[in-house]
């Protein structure tokens, strides 16, 4: 069962919620938080028991919410040192995650201003988008091959999905 906690703050600050769930006697922490960030919301879901790195999980969720145009640019973003902060983490987890962002293409800092969110660019999104299509095709392909599809059938499927969305 969820035993859910919410922590309420003024606009612009962190919403913080702790879900913890009883399982074998032990407790499973996610940390769920919804950072305001002007007219939009970052949100950042840092789960400890998925073996996934801290760090990584924060990239991936900043890039993925860029990515997808819920943080705009030049968007300031919550600093290393809140955002460490506020999701109980280190400083050093955090640095880590914006770095990456940054060296990435994502974000960008002014020295002693924050970091913000760089302007989309547009190859980079494209290449993005690019590796995600390629990946869900092999795992259509591999389907395709355990009902033994044909090339016609699986083309003849595509056609009428894309006649479809129109």
């Amino acid at each position: 069962m969820l035993h859910p906690f919410r922590r309420h703050c003024l606009p612009g600050r962190i919403f913080l919620r702790f879900f913890g769930a009883a399982l074998d006697n032990a407790v499973s922490t996610v940390y769920n938080d919804d950072i305001q960030l002007g007219v939009n919301e970052m949100y950042v879901l840092i789960d400890n028991k998925n073996g996934i790195p801290i760090y990584a999980q924060i990239y991936t969720q900043i890039k993925n919410q860029i990515i997808a145009g819920e943080l705009t640019s030049d968007e300031m973003l919550p600093s290393i040192r809140g955002l460490a902060k506020d999701l109980r983490i280190s400083f050093i987890t955090t640095k880590r995650a914006y770095d990456e962002l940054e060296k990435d293409g994502f974000i960008y800092t002014l020295q002693g201003k924050g970091c913000y969110v760089a302007p989309k660019n547009t190859e980079l999104l494209r290449e993005e988008h690019l590796k995600k299509i390629e990946m869900h095709m092999e795992q259509i392909l591999q389907l395709a091959a355990t009902c033994n599809l044909t090339r016609d059938e699986l083309m003849d499927m595509m056609t009428l999905m894309m006649e479809e969305s129109v």
